[in-house]
């Protein structure tokens, strides 16, 4: 896939249509596959490397410019959420980011994390500046921890999750922790039973459960049935809830290029034309109609998961 370092980062993609943010603009503050674990589930393809070292990767000024303008176009936007391609808490501009998007609009700041750096007073103090801060919990021992996030080597599961409570503790946003779920690697009843006394202790406003809905880093891994993952949730408590298929809501139609459009959105992850449709505003057989052209034109190629067909970037 494309490196969001290139000469000319596009910092800002979407909005696109989210299973649990609605239309969610989002900041891409990193070079692509920066983060601290390479998870066997990634939607991102395997890391050739992990690091858990914080570096400006990119001027805050030229970030907060594209938000600005995209927050000015009049396209709808529920959530701003940084995501994208890695992990956003290596960037140490972070903070600085989210400060600008607070004086430019209202609109509530998300940021997706792994949590694996809460351990740190800096990115905990980042972190709180943020309205919604969704942290990864997808295992609930060291030897699963290893087996389905695989860790940078600096990383270790008790400082991850002690640093998990000490943000709740000082955060005075919603946290919303997601659990990923692997067939066969961390769904068994007694890792869910270890998992549930984590959920309560952190006292997390939700639980979001999902599983591998996106093609993985490994084939290997898998994804859960329906009433498998609906009796996990309900093993989880009652903040459980799973990650349900994005209602069909009216988004004003992109002015950009559709094609330009959908590789914008593609190289973030994997996507199907529906999500292309829906988190653009356009119709269905327009976009089908672009697909096949960039197909052709070798700028995407489709692969099946599940039986689901997405695109993304060769």
């Amino acid at each position: 896939m494309p490196s969001a370092g290139s000469a000319k980062p596009g910092f800002v993609y979407g909005p696109v249509a989210s299973r649990r943010l609605g239309f969610s603009l989002g900041i891409d503050i990193l070079p692509f596959k920066t983060c601290t674990l390479d998870c066997v589930y990634c939607q991102l393809g395997p890391s050739s490397h992990t690091t858990v070292r914080r570096r400006a990767f990119f001027d805050p000024k030229a970030v907060l410019q594209q938000v600005r303008k995209a927050v000015a176009s009049g396209e709808r936007i529920d959530h701003i959420t940084f995501s994208g391609s890695g992990e956003p808490t290596l960037n140490r501009s972070l903070g600085e980011i989210i400060r600008g998007i607070k004086k430019m609009t209202s609109i509530p700041v998300v940021v997706l994390t792994n949590g694996t750096l809460l351990h740190r007073p800096d990115v905990r103090r980042d972190l709180r500046l943020a309205d919604v801060v969704v942290p990864n919990l997808d295992a609930a021992t060291p030897r699963l921890f290893a087996g389905v996030n695989r860790p940078d080597q600096a990383l270790r599961l008790d400082r991850m999750l002690e640093g998990l409570a000490a943000f709740r503790r000082g955060f005075k946003g919603e946290i919303w922790l997601e659990v990923m779920l692997v067939a066969g690697v961390n769904d068994a009843p007694a890792h869910v039973r270890k998992l549930r006394k984590i959920i309560d202790a952190v006292g997390a406003d939700k639980v979001q459960l999902n599983t591998v809905v996106r093609p993985p880093a490994e084939r290997a891994a898998r994804p859960l049935g329906e009433s498998r993952m609906r009796a996990i949730c309900r093993a989880l408590g009652p903040t459980c809830e799973i990650a349900v298929a994005f209602p069909k809501r009216a988004q004003t139609p992109s002015r950009a290029g559709l094609e330009r459009s959908i590789l914008a959105v593609a190289r973030r992850r994997p996507v199907t034309a529906s999500d292309i449709a829906a988190s653009l505003g356009r119709d269905p057989d327009q976009v089908a109609g672009a697909l096949a052209s960039l197909v052709s034109a070798g700028r995407i190629t489709s692969v099946l998961h599940a039986g689901i067909r997405f695109y993304e970037p060769l």
